[in-house]
């Protein structure tokens, strides 16, 4: 096929009539100023919607590798030195993934012979802990294959080195078409203080990797919505990962101090940097440093 004359390109790009708006678009990855043809918006915008849509529905559809994901998980030594037990792999009750995207009740729980896997390495070890770190691939198994090894070695760092509390960490356990709400029946069944549950979210047309942390104190099945903490939006695109491991430490601290998450514990990370960033640099402190120097 022979390629379009130049002179005929320029012809074509002048029947687009640009948005004058098209200066925002530096500062958002959202589909503004698109500018159109005629009543339609140009084929130059078009084709990279249906590029996103078709990795959109990718996402959602495309099943999680496990086996690739505990690869990465032990690949990591951080996460090998301090989570002893190798990662454990369970299920949701939906057993397949259309039966996961029609029934969203079934993957909020975990299937009764997962259910009694866990209970039974719980009487095995016979120790309560601190933390379970879970995985589920939610509604984007590609936000999970991409960032929940980095996050969770991350934040295992973080923990380690906490002078205030030693932490004792369940197994990390992978949870096959679950939703945000099959972390609380994990922790039930490994007896955690802490549920703290990594899953894909829902994909955006221009974020079909986003991945989530939810966590939530004392997990009990049944429990509500509004007794966890969200971490949204994490990926290079968004949250990145030391930012969002940093949520996720402060909001744990906090909650073994207050014994509560969810609407009771507000995410006031960056109001103590800002905090201690004052204290240090004392003439950032107008006030302070006016009073100091009568």
């Amino acid at each position: 096929m022979s390629k379009p004359s130049t002179k005929s390109s320029k012809k074509a790009i002048g029947l687009v009539a640009e948005n004058p708006w098209q200066a925002l678009k530096q500062f958002t990855s959202a589909r503004i100023a698109l500018g159109r043809a005629g009543t339609s918006i140009p084929t130059q915008q078009l084709l990279p919607f249906q590029l996103d849509h078709a990795r959109a529905i990718d996402a959602v559809h495309k099943a999680l590798a496990v086996e690739s994901l505990i690869e990465q998980l032990q690949a990591s030594s951080i996460i090998q030195k301090h989570i002893k037990h190798a990662p454990m792999v369970v299920n949701s009750k939906a057993n397949d993934r259309m039966t996961y995207l029609q029934r969203p009740d079934l993957g909020r729980q975990l299937c009764e012979a997962s259910w009694q896997s866990l209970l039974k390495h719980r009487d095995k070890i016979s120790q309560e802990y601190d933390l379970a770190i879970v995985v589920a691939d939610g509604l984007s198994s590609t936000a999970i294959q991409r960032h929940a090894a980095p996050v969770i070695e991350s934040l295992v760092t973080k923990l380690t080195k906490d002078d205030k509390y030693s932490w004792s960490l369940a197994p990390l356990t992978i949870v096959k078409q679950g939703r945000v709400a099959v972390g609380d029946d994990v922790g039930e069944c490994l007896k955690a203080k802490i549920t703290l549950i990594l899953i894909g979210e829902r994909p955006g047309l221009t974020s079909p990797d986003s991945m989530g942390i939810y966590i939530t104190w004392n997990p009990k099945r049944g429990a509500k919505d509004s007794s966890r903490n969200c971490i949204s939006n994490i990926r290079p695109e968004g949250l990145c990962y030391e930012e969002a491991s940093h949520k996720a430490f402060y909001l744990l601290t906090e909650s073994m101090k207050t014994k509560c998450t969810g609407i009771g514990l507000k995410d006031r990370s960056l109001v103590v940097e800002d905090s201690s960033n004052l204290e240090s640099n004392p003439k950032s402190q107008f006030l302070v440093s006016a009073a100091k120097d009568k």
